[in-house]
């Protein structure tokens, strides 16, 4: 018997729900290939959460999955808080199964005597995080897959500070849900010792767009501009919520909805992926942009952390921008903001990640502002806010080239919301100097010079995936390329050598040439896929990141 089929037994004969036991019969029946990609493995509790395709079994999200990883986590916040109330915050996003796995965490909790705050409906990652420290909790829990497709979810754990739980909590706590292996060692009803479930709501909505709109930078401008034309989309998500609000506070009155995708479906019928980073997500919006005369469109993925844009170019067409163009150009106007404005007084400075383009170092340099980079995840970035804090410096903004940026203390993750109302005012800020986004962005190459950056995730599913993707990092760690598009490779960077990097380990690797080209390579931690980042600078950018992807997929 392969031992698989051992763990599927045991749920057959085990303390499971009638639902479930059917379930895996007709997989065994009709799917037996399904059924081993289900419980050849457990799904793993990493160190952001767990993610994976909703179903029975091990391998899978599902009711007692998410109850294990809730008590592993209540174990460990009991056995390392030494307050009388613990607490933790829930939220969770539009997806299938969503509410039913935030109220399942929140019983676990309850059950273990701990006190949850839980939202009253769906609500963004960053509200999340806000309310982590505004109800000074010690943890919270996020139930979203982000912008994965809809057979995705995920359970996503965030720290008291706000941030994605980093070294050594993570790990910790890796290793306290370890040791739940069975859901017979769950605490799914609550016994004597029962902590309160308290809904949170509006309440916190207006506590928190109230400090998002302290952040506002040209309040004049957006007065002046306030009827430029922007169309939103949230994607059938969370942005529906607190999106057009905080656009509609902050001065601007003319948004246009694309009404199909108001509606908060895990379905996601109108789009094949929810993923701002896919041009085709953006496809209704862009033809509502067409029709309507806007000038600016604005998409968010499901738990709106993340923020795509099109804006319209000189020829009159709606062009899609990357999140690096975009984090370049928020990073650009936010900085030239602060300096106008007396700010920039030697203790302020930006975050990024080391896959994000180098056009936000450069931009930072002009400025005097320093730059940290950061390993990708936005938890590296709270992580560098929460430590310079300490220090007493204060975090101006920070982004990453997946479509996540942040503007300043309040929230410790990528935040759409915030995001919306700064390339909004950003927007209005250009209309005075005669500008659009897309001539801004023009500008900032001008003087920083053009860089193109390119992205390829190749897809590697179920046990043979997971192999070919072990064999790739492999084979480039023992035999790295020469060159770049003829350049030859002054450097490799391999960040499983902390020793050398300054960085946490992780299994990334990245190539720099001498033209100033870079290549970086990484398994993904929460998706079946190895990414490629490709950044090239020159006038023939656009050229050699085409030439780098035939290099390297």
């Amino acid at each position: 018997m392969k031992e698989f089929e051992a763990k599927v037994q045991s749920w057959l004969d085990g303390d499971f729900d009638q639902a479930t036991k059917m379930q895996i019969l007709k997989l065994r029946s009709e799917d037996p290939a399904a059924l081993e990609d289900a419980f050849y493995k457990n799904l793993e509790f990493g160190t952001g959460g767990l993610r994976g395709i909703m179903g029975v079994g091990t391998n899978r999200m599902n009711k007692y999955t998410v109850g294990m990883a809730t008590q592993g986590l209540a174990n460990y916040i009991l056995q390392h808080c030494s307050c009388d109330d613990p607490k933790v915050v829930i939220s969770y996003d539009s997806r299938l199964g969503s509410k039913e796995f935030a109220k399942i965490a929140a019983e676990v909790l309850s059950a273990n005597g701990i006190h949850v705050f839980i939202f009253d409906n769906i609500r963004p990652t960053p509200e999340m995080s806000y309310a982590v420290r505004l109800k000074k909790a010690v943890a919270g829990i996020m139930i979203t897959a982000s912008h994965n497709p809809k057979e995705y979810n995920g359970y996503k754990v965030s720290w008291s500070d706000g941030g994605q739980v980093t070294a050594p909590v993570d790990g910790e706590i890796v290793a306290e849900v370890a040791k739940i292996t069975d859901p017979s060692q769950v605490k799914f009803q609550a016994g004597l010792r029962c902590g309160e479930i308290e809904a949170i709501g509006a309440d916190v909505d207006e506590q928190y767009l109230r400090d998002l709109l302290s952040l506002r930078l040209s309040p004049e401008s957006a007065a002046r501009h306030g009827d430029i034309k922007i169309v939103y989309t949230p994607l059938h998500g969370c942005g529906v919520r607190l999106v057009p609000e905080i656009l509609k506070r902050s001065g601007f009155s003319n948004i246009i909805h694309v009404p199909e995708q108001d509606i908060s479906d895990g379905n996601f019928p109108t789009v094949v992926s929810p993923n701002p980073e896919e041009p085709a997500a953006l496809r209704l919006a862009i033809e509502k942009a067409e029709k309507t005369g806007a000038d600016l469109v604005i998409g968010t993925d499901p738990d709106a952390d993340r923020v795509g844009i099109a804006v319209r170019n000189p020829e009159g067409r709606i062009e899609l921008f990357n999140g690096n163009q975009t984090a370049a150009m928020l990073t650009y106007y936010i900085l030239t903001r602060w300096k106008e404005l007396g700010r920039l007084d030697g203790t302020k400075y930006v975050v990024k990640t080391i896959v994000t383009t180098e056009l936000i170092t450069d931009i930072c340099k002009s400025f005097g502002v320093p730059v940290y980079n950061v390993l990708t995840g936005f938890k590296y970035i709270a992580a560098v806010v929460k430590r310079k804090e300490a220090e007493g410096w204060e975090f101006i903004c920070g982004g990453e080239e997946s479509y996540g940026f942040n503007v300043g203390e309040f929230v410790r993750d990528k935040d759409a919301p915030v995001t919306c109302m700064m390339i909004a005012e950003c927007a209005a800020w250009a209309a005075d100097r005669g500008l659009t986004l897309y001539q801004l962005m023009q500008q900032v190459y001008s003087e920083f010079g053009y860089r193109k950056e390119g992205l390829v995730s190749l897809v590697r599913k179920g046990i043979s995936g997971a192999r070919e993707i072990q064999e790739i990092m492999s084979g480039l760690r023992t035999d790295p390329p020469a060159e770049l598009c003829g350049s030859p490779v002054t450097k490799v960077v391999d960040y499983l050598e902390p020793e050398k990097t300054g960085q946490p380990k992780s299994n990334v690797l990245q190539f720099f040439d001498e033209a100033g080209d870079v290549v970086s390579v990484r398994p993904s931690g929460t998706e079946p896929k190895i990414k490629f980042y490709f950044g090239a600078k020159g006038a023939d950018a656009d050229a050699k990141i085409e030439q780098l992807k035939q290099q390297f997929t």
